[in-house]
């Protein structure tokens, strides 16, 4: 993995999410109830804050949790919730160690077809379907993992020429586009909760 994302709007951290397989899947993790470019800055900032070029499954999974909090919450935040989402990221880095050694590439490295691979991003510690889905939809969309059925199995995140999710950011324009399109469902949902009360 070696490509050039855009998602967290800053060339290191961006550089880091394209070539970093763990990067990336801390960055989903953490994009909830932040701007996704701040999530997405979240695995450059942790790395830093480790002196590390990269995030290390095996050495996050064994931190000390109070410490690993700690180093979340140091200021700025990596996340606004920085002591909930540092247990999530242990625990994901955790399972990785359990399941694939450590490795997240191999979460969908020769992965038969695209349900195979939303059945295991869906057991990741916090990746629920909508997570595993625009996950699913990224590596297909931007980092070249296309196994058979991807698209569907993205559901409409994997449909082409779209702009719902982090997927299809590749750069400032695409991310208002996103931007707008998530402005847009949020308003639809409201009304739609005002119109059945």
């Amino acid at each position: 993995m070696d490509v050039t994302l855009h998602l967290a709007q800053d060339p290191k951290a961006d550089e880091l999410l394209g070539r970093s397989p763990l990067a990336a899947l801390v960055g989903m993790l953490l994009d909830q109830q932040v701007p996704m470019e701040w999530a997405f800055k979240g695995p450059r900032t942790i790395a830093d804050r480790l002196g590390a070029d990269d995030l290390d499954a095996h050495e996050i999974a064994v931190m000390d949790p109070e410490a690993f909090a700690a180093l979340l919450s140091e200021k700025p935040a990596v996340h606004r919730y920085p002591g909930s989402m540092a247990k999530r990221v242990q625990q994901l880095c955790q399972y990785l160690v359990e399941h694939y050694d450590g490795n997240a590439e191999l979460v969908w490295k020769d992965v038969p077809d695209g349900r195979e691979l939303l059945g295991r991003l869906q057991e990741l510690p916090g990746f629920g379907k909508q997570k595993a889905q625009i996950f699913l939809a990224l590596l297909g969309k931007q980092l070249g993992v296309r196994p058979e059925g991807w698209r569907e199995a993205a559901g409409g995140y994997g449909e082409a020429n779209c702009h719902r999710s982090v997927a299809d950011i590749e750069g400032p324009e695409s991310l208002a586009k996103v931007r707008a399109h998530k402005q847009e469902m949020k308003a639809a949902a409201k009304a739609a909760k005002a119109a059945g009360k």
